[in-house]
């Protein structure tokens, strides 16, 4: 595996128990990891745009890639206890992931897995964690396939009618994501579209205005909507009922 060590990292607090997965707008590990360097960023890995995979940083050290963000109540430096790769999208997931990327990701990903023994509710999206301020790794990104894989969850619309509770907000919450306010509440609920309902969110081919308009603001009616309530309990019961 090739190695761009990048210097922006200390050491861990709390074990690893996270996967996040991102999105980068750029096509190779070298244009990432000059990217990430300039910024004073790192994540453990880059995933390249023809599959080549490159460490960034040591599994043991707490790379710098998740920011401020929220995750199942616990909003207290996940970079702690979470491995980042980053996974090279010139459109920032709105259009396909290369199979190549994907054929490389899967198996790597069981092994970080395996290794670390991450709970299917701890692989999550960087927009899933901090979905006022990251849009990645995008509506493209495979999810579906990948929870076929055995990483990460999906769910079953049947699934929808064991689930009693109605309530948006704490559906979301029991989910992972952030609903301490309105707004918050507004933006994971995007999140989640992006996840497990992409067709209900519009593609933006413009990376630069994607990444300063993360979701619609204010927009209540991102809470409300048939389908999006009953995938919502399916998923929810997916992640209540591992």
């Amino acid at each position: 595996m090739q190695e761009i060590l990048l210097p922006h990292f200390n050491e861990r607090r709390t074990p690893v128990d996270m996967l996040v997965l991102h999105a980068t707008a750029h096509h190779s590990c070298e244009e990432t990891a000059a990217c990430l360097d300039k910024l004073e960023l790192s994540c453990h890995y880059i995933l390249g745009l023809d599959g080549s995979l490159c460490r960034c940083v040591a599994e043991d050290k707490r790379a710098w890639h998740a920011g401020v963000a929220f995750w199942q109540g616990n909003d207290t430096d996940l970079n702690s206890h979470s491995i980042g790769i980053e996974i090279c999208s010139p459109s920032l997931g709105q259009t396909p992931f290369g199979e190549a990327q994907i054929e490389k990701l899967i198996p790597f990903c069981r092994k970080l897995i395996r290794k670390y023994n991450i709970k299917p509710q701890n692989i999550v999206a960087h927009s899933d964690i901090a979905p006022e301020r990251k849009p990645d790794p995008g509506k493209c990104f495979p999810w579906k396939r990948l929870a076929k894989e055995g990483i990460g969850l999906w769910y079953q619309p049947r699934n929808a009618e064991k689930m009693p509770e109605n309530d948006v907000v704490r559906l979301l919450a029991s989910i992972g994501y952030d609903t301490r306010d309105r707004e918050k509440t507004i933006a994971s609920a995007y999140a989640f579209r992006r996840r497990f309902l992409p067709e209900e969110v519009s593609a933006d081919t413009d990376v630069h205005h994607l990444v300063e308009n993360v979701y619609p603001q204010g927009n209540t009616t991102l809470l409300q909507g048939e389908k999006f309530l009953k995938t919502l309990k399916a998923v929810a019961y997916s992640y209540q009922n591992l």
